[in-house]
């Protein structure tokens, strides 16, 4: 094992776990919202990189293009589904908890159902794109073209995502609805505007991950499980509800990724990342930037 193998590999890792990173954001931005996990989460990147292929089969458009068309259309779907089952799941009078776990749980279920039966369990690609199949080499380094721009987008995203919460009138709305729900009615903030609103960003962030890795991913029905997993892992390393923690937590999941692999068969690269997480959750059970 070379050193270069090892800078070659972390440099993989770090690239894949910006992704993570901007995939798990979203999650904690709808738990610190709002005190839910959405369990339909990795559905949500499944629809995403669905909407990236079918706007390039049928209209001929690189997912580079068409991912902020599909973070807008990500943007809606969850904002809908706020509307349409959130918001009265959290109305429950008893057992709210389960309530919220079992609707998102279930939307999940339908969500990857409806995708078997419309677009059948088969495995479908996205042949040819500007970044497809394409390498950077960085002093001897090389670096997959796609994920190099994945980690790009990721970094620009998170950096809105930051300038959006501390610097805008909303960002402010959704902090304040953040730490006290019953306390901003009293000053006109209307609540389920702001819910919606933060679960269409939650949705639209995932959305920007899903356009990208449909470029070099293999894209069906169950794509979203195997990430859902990750990302919930992520938040919880990172902190549950700390948006930063969720990026960093990224970062650190793949870069352990990238290590186990070295070690163990890439079978097992999974392995590194669970044992980490349980070895947080035993010194720092709130998470590395948690603050519950």
């Amino acid at each position: 094992m070379t050193a270069q193998a090892i800078i070659q590999s972390l440099a993989s890792g770090l690239l894949m776990g910006l992704l993570y990173g901007l995939i798990a954001v979203g999650l904690a931005l709808i738990f610190g919202l709002m005190d839910v996990v959405n369990f339909a989460h990795g559905e949500f990147l499944m629809i995403a990189m669905y909407v990236s292929f079918f706007l390039f089969t049928f209209f001929a458009i690189d997912p580079l293009l068409s991912a902020p068309l599909v973070a807008a259309a990500l943007f809606v779907l969850g904002a809908v589904v706020y509307l349409l089952v959130v918001r009265f799941a959290m109305r429950a009078k008893a057992n709210a908890g389960m309530v919220q776990i079992f609707s998102t749980f279930g939307l999940a279920i339908v969500m990857r159902g409806l995708a078997q039966f419309f677009f059948t369990p088969d495995y479908r690609s996205i042949p040819q794109s500007w970044l497809g199949g394409k390498t950077v080499s960085i002093a001897g380094i090389f670096l997959p073209e796609p994920q190099l721009v994945g980690a790009l987008v990721s970094i620009a995203a998170f950096a809105g995502l930051y300038f959006f919460i501390n610097r805008t009138d909303f960002g402010r709305a959704l902090e304040a609805t953040r730490e006290d729900p019953g306390a901003v009615a009293l000053v006109g903030i209307d609540k389920n505007r702001v819910f919606a609103l933060g679960w269409g960003l939650g949705a639209a962030l995932v959305g920007l991950a899903g356009a990208i890795m449909a470029v070099f991913f293999y894209i069906y029905p169950d794509v979203g499980a195997s990430f859902a997993l990750i990302a919930y892992v992520t938040v919880a390393l990172g902190g549950f509800g700390s948006v930063f923690g969720a990026f960093a937590g990224g970062i650190v999941v793949g870069l352990v990724e990238a290590v186990t692999a070295l070690m163990l068969p890439p079978s097992l690269k999974s392995v590194g990342i669970y044992a980490v997480y349980l070895l947080v959750v035993f010194i720092r059970p709130r998470g590395l930037f948690g603050s519950m």
